[in-house]
């Protein structure tokens, strides 16, 4: 006898099965809005003078991440590895975890990518600041003529 796990919804037009059939995407799926379990959650705030971007990446350490830069792109990504051995006894347990996430942001052209982008990774949340830059940082006004 085997068992077998049946998923929750027995029907696909109560679990968006006939949505995706149709190509119809979730309005909050896209590139900054994902409903995917395996990316951490990520928080953006934007301020007078820069922007804050969160993670919440608990169990890394801050060697285990990457954060760059390149063309107005910032990639966020981290991996980690462990394995535990143990033999006693005549026992012998070996036990191992990997994990990892990569995110790519688009960033705004507000942000100022020359200027150093602060990262601080402290109980299990990565955070980031960018700077914004100092032309973005003045309103821009324009008198419009009506002929």
């Amino acid at each position: 006898m085997s068992l077998v796990k049946s998923p929750k919804q027995r029907f696909p037009w109560m679990n968006g099965g006939i949505a995706r059939s149709f190509g119809l995407d979730d309005f909050f799926e896209d590139e900054f809005f994902t409903t995917r379990k395996d990316l951490p959650a990520m928080n953006v705030m934007e301020h007078e003078d820069d922007f804050q971007i969160e993670f919440a990446v608990p169990g890394f350490s801050k060697e285990d991440f990457e954060v760059s830069i390149e063309d107005d792109l910032l990639y966020v990504s981290a991996q980690k590895s462990m394995e535990d051995i143990e033999d006693e006894d005549g026992y012998t347990r070996k036990e191992f975890s990997y994990s990892n996430f990569h995110r790519t942001l688009q960033l705004p052209k507000s942000v100022d990518t020359s200027k150093d982008v602060k990262a601080k990774y402290k109980n299990g949340v990565l955070k980031l600041q960018l700077m914004k830059d100092e032309k973005a940082l003045k309103p821009h006004k324009k008198q419009i003529e009506i002929s």
